[in-house]
């Protein structure tokens, strides 16, 4: 508090009264020049000088400790006590109320004819008339009503339209329809129709909320009224004086009296839900407030997660979509290389159809004549038990030399399921070499160089790449099938290159032209006349199967082609 001393014979000291402007109340029949009489007749030595001021001028005032009570509503009470420390000493109480502690709220107003405001959640979407948003009655108390009802007034839901003081011209922008709605302080409305200022049926109460003992038809709780607050640092003997000079005074003529500081719990209520006074800092931090000053940002953070969403969801069914195309892919084309892989074999067979035969022949000869022999014998009498048992013998022999050519035959063009397992590379090479040089007569000499340390692994269908070594031990005899015997030749390496295994077929017949090198690998692509034109390709895309590849290059610098299959090695780490 700031006592000024004034230079006079009587020596008064001036405490001043800070009062928010007291145009909210107009028409409530305050008069606060007889609470300035009152003190000074009580409390002589002190002259008592009233300021109104609205609500920054008094907030500065307090805060620069020019004033030593403070008369203002409820809710800037309460701000200005958690900011400043001023106290309560007493609270002012209507004739109207039967409580100080319920003594004050909002009455929300619209036309009597008007079918389609009833309730609080009404008014969204409304023009609402206000004298202003610091307004306890006119406007705070409603505010917190509406908000529990759903509709924010500072978001936006209702558009406001604001009046001014006094009051009164709320219930005047309602008159003459600038608004649908009006926000007064309880009490005005009555008060204004004992004046025949408005008559009550011309008007309607939405959603009223009688109070027991209270004259007035509220549309929220209550509240309660004004105090009168002493500053932090004042001489609390004249605080005493100044309290007790209130509470013994009778009611005013227009009904106005004091009682004891009521709770202002409900107040502090208020303001956090409103998030003002000591709670404003909620509006930032609280989770309604982050929504509120952010909520353009959210709804555009939210739209880009739902946008983010259905992309993530569409791209989860292509992914299924394309995964189960490729699935359908991926069997066609297994199936298809099960087919072609047969036909490989059948073509490889086709072209080696007059060397099987002079396999097959050999033996079924040999049988024919020990059996002619033998029937021979028989017809002459010469036939003994050693004679016999001797050709059957041979006779068994054979047969089982001609069995075995043709399951040799079968096994190699029998379809099968293709099936990875993990060996030595050089145990599949050899058993290649073995299978083919049993399967047919003549072949020129294979010989085997082995430049790999033991236990190099390959995993692979050892059958398909025994099936590709075959192919190209097969093209190898082909090419050399027009020199002396004394210089075919097939050489075999096998060796290493980085992380593949490397598996060379070279052989020594002529040399090969560029341009057909080139097409090699072409499907039906041939230089033989009774070719298919399918092995060298087959072979090719069952290199590229095991993620290897099959190349052709001329020999240097002797005559012929090398055949170099590449494929991963094994590792343990995969």
């Amino acid at each position: 508090m700031i006592i000024l001393p004034i230079c006079s014979p009587a020596a008064e000291t001036t405490v001043r009264i800070g009062v928010l402007s007291y145009r909210e109340l107009d028409g409530v029949l305050f008069n606060w020049a007889e609470i300035q009489t009152k003190l000074a007749e009580a409390i002589p030595g002190y002259k008592f000088e009233l300021s109104p001021m609205d609500g920054s001028h008094l907030h500065d005032a307090v805060s620069k400790g020019e004033l030593g009570f403070v008369l203002t509503n409820s809710t800037q009470y309460v701000s200005l006590a958690s900011d400043f420390g001023i106290q309560r000493i007493a609270t002012i109480i209507l004739p109207e109320a039967a409580s100080p502690q319920k003594a004050l709220g909002s009455t929300v107003l619209t036309l009597a004819g008007r079918k389609d405001v009833n309730n609080l959640s009404d008014l969204r979407g409304k023009r609402v008339a206000i004298v202003a948003n610091d307004a306890f009655g006119g406007y705070l108390a409603a505010a917190r009503e509406l908000l529990g009802a759903g509709v924010d007034l500072e978001a936006g839901d209702a558009d406001l339209v604001y009046v001014g003081f006094p009051m009164s011209l709320a219930i005047d922008a309602l008159s003459s329809n600038q608004a649908d709605v009006a926000i007064v302080r309880t009490c005005l409305y009555e008060h204004l129709a004992k004046q025949g200022k408005l008559r009550l049926a011309d008007f309607k109460v939405v959603s009223p909320r009688p109070e027991p003992g209270f004259k007035c038809i509220p549309s929220t709780q209550l509240y309660p009224d004004w105090p009168l607050a002493a500053a932090r640092d004042m001489d609390l003997d004249l605080a005493k004086k100044v309290a007790v000079t209130l509470l013994s005074m009778p009611p005013s003529v227009r009904g106005l009296s004091w009682s004891i500081p009521a709770d202002y719990q409900t107040i502090l209520e208020l303001d956090r839900d409103l998030m003002i006074g000591p709670y404003a800092e909620l509006r930032t931090s609280s989770f309604r407030g982050i929504i509120k000053n952010y909520r353009a940002y959210l709804l555009a953070a939210l739209l880009v997660l739902v946008g983010v969403a259905v992309y993530f969801i569409r791209v989860q069914i292509l992914v299924k979509r394309r995964t189960i195309e490729l699935r359908e892919s991926r069997a066609k084309a297994y199936e298809l290389q099960i087919k072609t892989e047969h036909m490989a074999r059948l073509s490889i067979l086709g072209e080696m159809a007059s060397t099987l035969a002079h396999e097959l022949n050999q033996p079924l000869a040999t049988i024919a004549a020990y059996a002619q022999g033998l029937e021979r014998n028989c017809a002459s009498g010469q036939v003994n038990t050693d004679m016999v048992s001797k050709v059957n013998h041979e006779i068994v022999a054979q047969t089982e030399r001609a069995d075995k050519v043709i399951r040799q035959v079968r096994t190699f063009a029998r379809k099968r399921m293709a099936a990875s397992e993990l060996r030595p590379i050089a145990d599949t090479v050899k058993e290649a070499i073995d299978n083919f040089s049993k399967m047919l007569p003549a072949l020129p000499p294979v010989t085997l160089d082995t430049r790999l340390p033991p236990g190099k692994m390959l995993k692979a269908d050892h059958q398909q790449i025994q099936q590709v070594l075959t192919n190209l031990m097969k093209n190898a005899a082909d090419a050399m099938i027009t020199l002396p015997a004394e210089n075919r030749m097939i050489d075999i390496v096998l060796n290493q290159t980085g992380n593949d295994l490397t598996i060379a077929v070279a052989d020594r017949g002529p040399q090969v032209p560029p341009e057909t090198l080139a097409h090699l690998f072409e499907p039906f692509f041939t230089n033989k006349p009774d070719g298919l034109g399918l092995g060298l390709a087959i072979c090719k895309s069952i290199a590229e199967a095991h993620s290897g590849k099959l190349s052709v290059h001329p020999r240097d610098p002797q005559p012929g082609l090398v055949f170099q299959l590449s494929l991963p090695e094994y590792r343990n780490d995969e």
